[in-house]
């Protein structure tokens, strides 16, 4: 009763309410993040209680998170990088003329996967931060192996093309500082080049940029999006949960369960959860082409994981991911030290947090259908005016994630990339997964080979890290050893 009363004073609905429409324009415009929301807003929280600013932190990101899913579905450049992994079915079904369906489901199915990670957080997060500490390197490698092979299941076409992708993307994440000898590679003597590609301009050129040449080059003759009326985007929502309501469950099982691990986030978690979607999908060819199943199992991954991130964060002071890395220091600002003790402590203010969850997602309806709504003007654009606008768009993005123009260069040389790709048919989604997961991948293996002394069963030594093992390297050995033992006993037979 106390958390209620802390919650429901009017100052903290204002800065609810403020605070969510800042997260809306600030996922929706590509190459502003969530982080970046938070970032943003740390200063103004100086200046706050703890539970207005926690409040306002956690509305923005629930709103950011879902806003990226809008210029993803209209334009096909994902707002957020939460929303790059059905960034390319979403659009789909927009140039089928069905965007009201797509942001209708995606924005329905955030809501059910924010409310659930944040059940999910109230009941058991104890048990579910105290699971997650058991994740070492080892367990991290295998992890970060099993996100690899969601690259195979999310592109379409020629499985080498795919791994021709998925190589190239490993290659960019490469770029940089060795994390363990400290040595510069394929930097050519440029000193940017040090930090490594920042993730967020390789997604913004790699999926915008060829967009916009295309409609350069194509003299005009490239389709323009149909044009239509976005009326009430929640009717057949109700037919599409009720036929696809083991997708919702199964996105947010995913999704809480990859956000309760450190590190991981709602990156990950969506990818996780569409290759999940289309490798146990009776209709896999479908996907890509405009079908609900992926958007649906994606959209409940990506806001449940966010919740789930909140669990080593407040129970350990460990973030789950780079958003609650920021959090962990505006709660040790505010007196709310992380950790078993803040439940003995400051109960109340643990229990406002959790509340506020419930309300900002319960407000990412409403709110979530007046975006929608004013999106839906994108549409009638003539696609002459668009495509430069959406150009300073990418330009702006890039520029704002470290204040330099090299973001720019990244942007546009991998945008070219991306398109040569496109045009001789290799996906574009295998080599931004590779950027997302490299690093992860690298860091865990060689902090484990260094643990392990250089021993390779290491990597199986520990429970969770052989269970983990054996399921990644089922994933990839049982597919060709069954097409072989089909195509023996189609020859003897």
């Amino acid at each position: 009763m106390q958390a209620l009363s802390l919650v429901f004073a009017p100052e903290v609905l204002a800065v609810i309410l403020g605070s969510a429409a800042f997260g809306l324009f600030v996922g929706s415009v590509p190459g502003l993040t969530a982080t970046m929301a938070v970032a943003l807003l740390v200063p103004i929280t100086f200046f706050m209680d703890p539970v207005p600013a926690i409040s306002a932190i956690v509305t923005a990101v629930a709103m950011a998170i879902f806003a990226g899913d809008v210029p993803g579905a209209l334009l096909r450049i994902p707002g957020t990088p939460a929303s790059a992994a059905y960034v390319d079915e979403a659009h789909a079904l927009t140039l089928k003329g069905q965007a009201e369906l797509a942001l209708g489901t995606s924005l329905v199915c955030a809501c059910i996967g924010g409310l659930f990670g944040t059940i999910v957080l109230i009941v058991a997060a104890p048990t579910l931060a105290d699971w997650a500490l058991q994740f070492s390197s080892y367990e991290f490698f295998w992890l970060a192996c099993l996100g690899l092979s969601c690259a195979v299941f999310v592109s379409r076409g020629s499985a080498i093309k795919g791994a021709v992708s998925l190589l190239l993307g490993l290659f960019i994440a490469t770029i940089g500082i060795d994390i363990t000898a400290g040595q510069p590679r394929f930097t050519f003597g440029n000193v940017e080049l040090l930090a490594g590609i920042s993730f967020i301009p390789a997604m913004i050129g790699m999926f915008a940029l060829p967009e916009i040449i295309r409609f350069a080059t194509s003299d005009g003759k490239v389709a323009a999006l149909p044009v239509q009326r976005i009326g009430n985007i929640f009717s057949g929502i109700g037919r599409t949960l009720t036929r696809y309501w083991r997708n919702v469950l199964r996105g947010c099982f995913i999704g809480t369960g990859v956000g309760v691990l450190p590190g991981a986030g709602a990156d990950i978690g969506a990818w996780v959860a569409y290759a999940t979607s289309k490798k146990l999908s009776k209709t896999p060819e479908k996907f890509g082409t405009g079908h609900l199943e992926g958007l649906v199992d994606a959209g409940a991954a990506n806001n449940a994981a966010l919740s789930g991130a909140w669990v080593p964060a407040i129970v350990f002071g460990i973030p789950g991911d780079s958003i609650t890395a920021i959090v962990i220091g505006v709660l040790y600002m505010k007196g709310m030290n992380p950790g078993p003790t803040v439940f003995l402590n400051d109960p109340h203010l643990i229990y406002a947090v959790f509340i506020v969850f419930i309300l900002a997602n319960l407000a990412l309806l409403p709110l979530g259908y007046g975006l929608i709504k004013l999106s839906k003007h994108i549409l009638r654009v003539p696609r002459q005016v668009l495509m430069p606008i959406i150009l300073v768009f990418c330009i702006v993005g890039s520029f704002a994630i470290n204040n330099t123009a090299f973001g720019v260069i990244i942007m546009l040389v991998l945008g070219l990339m991306a398109y040569i790709m496109e045009e001789n048919g290799f996906p574009v989604a295998p080599a931004i997964l590779g950027i997302v997961l490299g690093p992860l991948l690298e860091d865990s293996f060689m902090t484990s080979m260094i643990k392990a002394d250089g021993d390779l069963l290491g990597f199986v030594s520990r429970p969770i890290a052989a269970t983990l093992g054996a399921a990644t390297l089922a994933l990839w050995l049982l597919p060709p050893l069954i097409r072989l033992f089909r195509g023996r006993s189609a020859a003897s037979g």
